[in-house]
């Protein structure tokens, strides 16, 4: 019984290795859509990396959106901590 905690513990260490991998990767990824004077350029860790509007910066808006979306992402995180906690999902 307590071989098999410990496996389950090298298993969440190696899936969390495999997850922060996975992350570092996805940040150095970006998609750039320009649609009707509109360029975004996104990284894939979901961080706006350029906002132009008919070639125009807006450092402003490209601010808030990026915590915007912060903070979606942990309030995310918190709602799958509560869920793992309460017993939501099998550890």
């Amino acid at each position: 019984m307590a071989l098999d905690k410990l496996k389950q513990l090298g298993n969440l260490k190696n899936l969390r290795q495999q997850a922060m991998q996975m992350q570092q990767q996805l940040a150095q990824e970006e998609i750039s859509i320009d649609h009707k004077g509109v360029r975004i350029v996104i990284s894939g860790d979901q961080k706006i990396k350029t906002l132009e509007v008919d070639q125009v910066a807006y450092p402003r808006i490209l601010e808030a959106a990026n915590e915007a979306i912060k903070r979606s992402q942990m309030m995310a995180a918190q709602k799958l901590a509560e869920m793992s906690k309460g017993g939501g999902f099998d550890a």
